[in-house]
């Protein structure tokens, strides 16, 4: 092909920086066993967080909603791409989560991609105007993407150091006179490579403080973070005081694809006028609306599911420090095992996978230098049994690689 050279030149300073990610293929369902090159491993890097990638109930809607909507709507939503059970999981999806209305996505990635150009690239009646928009530093590539949409003539973006609110009040207050039209600060609920949570109800504060919208990115928290799995603003007391909230049904809610944008009667219509990536893609096959409205039904009437991932998660971390491993601090499903260099990380993945754990290293610049580090995901689907011979094999491994004494 035309300019392959370009390419493989690339490709060889990828492999020479230690970044290259490889895929390792299962054959079985996500589950908390899974069978790779015919052996089964614990599996330990999914965000299948509550097991219902395949769930009974969960796959049981799926298939009935391919024998009663059939399966693919074959155009967007404003066009003849709208069921009955999309506007279900729209109208369900805001129950759950405290606000007012409900926008679907063909991935969370698109929702964070529409909602920031949609606002901020638009008149609105003003001949001139200009927004900012106050991001964390860590915040994930959808959301900086979103951001990079928005005309940069008309929109501020200043970026403060992740979870320092002091640093955020500091560019706030700089600004408190300036004639802003939108002021908005989006943060992730959950930062998805450290497993640390935002400060959700000190954001809501700043929010109310310096009138600005406050937009929560909750894709590693909905069904995973709280008593009930609403997320972070659960977490942190402030259910229906998040101006805006974006997740997923990718990761928790049953592990397909499909995202949302949740907010206010108003900017859920507005959005459902100006997003680009909702007026232009498909709609959600029938498949995944009724999985999902399976696993919000699931989620809403049992709690001990996220009770069991809440055990296994404070069970894991306990036990995995106890070994001698440095983990970040926390008590999110997902667990950072810190070990500095990148190769480390690499071939102790590798050495885990034989000993019969799915997991994977991540480093730079995925993460900062020297801060490479295994990325544990806990599941409701494991049992005690998986978790101990995770727990036996990390052992194992960290020892024979001198990674413990």
């Amino acid at each position: 092909m035309r300019y392959d050279h370009l390419l493989s030149d690339e490709l060889q300073r990828i492999h020479t920086a230690n970044t290259y990610k490889t895929e390792t293929a299962f054959s079985t369902p996500q589950a908390g066993e899974v069978t790779v090159n015919g052996r089964k491993v614990v599996m330990m890097a999914s965000n299948n967080y509550l097991g219902m990638s395949n769930h009974p109930a969960v796959k049981k809607a799926a298939i009935e909603a391919i024998r009663e909507y059939g399966y693919g709507m074959a155009s967007v939503r404003f066009l003849c791409g709208t069921q009955t059970i999309h506007l279900d999981l729209e109208k369900r999806i805001s129950k759950f989560v405290g606000t007012e209305d409900t926008i679907l996505f063909s991935s969370a990635f698109a929702a964070n991609n529409a909602f920031f150009p949609s606002l901020l690239n638009e008149k609105l009646g003003s001949e001139t105007y200009k927004d900012v928009i106050y991001t964390d530093g860590l915040n994930h590539a959808s959301i900086i993407d979103g951001m990079r949409l928005c005309k940069s003539e008309t929109t501020d973006k200043k970026i403060y150091r992740n979870n320092d609110l002091a640093h955020l009040e500091q560019l706030l207050e700089a600004d408190k006179n300036a004639e802003y039209r939108f002021r908005i600060i989006a943060s992730d609920g959950v930062f998805s490579m450290e497993g640390s949570l935002a400060h959700v109800d000190q954001l809501v504060a700043l929010a109310d403080k310096y009138n600005a919208i406050l937009f929560i990115d909750d894709c590693h928290a909905i069904g995973v973070v709280g008593k009930s799995g609403r997320g972070t603003p659960e977490r942190f007391g402030v259910l229906k005081k998040v101006d805006v909230l974006t997740g997923t049904l990718g990761k928790a809610i049953g592990g397909a694809l499909g995202g949302y944008v949740s907010g206010s009667r108003t900017m859920i219509e507005y959005m459902r006028q100006k997003a680009r990536p909702y007026t232009f893609s498909n709609s959600l096959p029938p498949t995944v609306v009724m999985a999902s409205i399976a696993a919000f039904d699931l989620l809403s009437k049992d709690r001990s599911i996220v009770t069991r991932l809440h055990e296994n998660t404070a069970y894991f971390r306990k036990e995995i420090a106890a070994l001698g491993f440095t983990i970040l601090a926390g008590d999110h499903p997902i667990v950072p095992v810190m070990l500095g260099d990148a190769s480390v990380a690499q071939e102790m993945s590798k050495a885990l996978l034989k000993a019969g754990v799915y997991v994977k290293g991540l480093w730079f610049p995925v993460v900062p230098k020297g801060e490479a580090r295994l990325r544990v995901q806990i599941s409701a689907a494991l049992s005690r049994k998986n978790i101990d011979h995770a727990l036996n094999a990390f052992e194992a491994v960290g020892k024979k690689m001198k990674v413990l004494k």
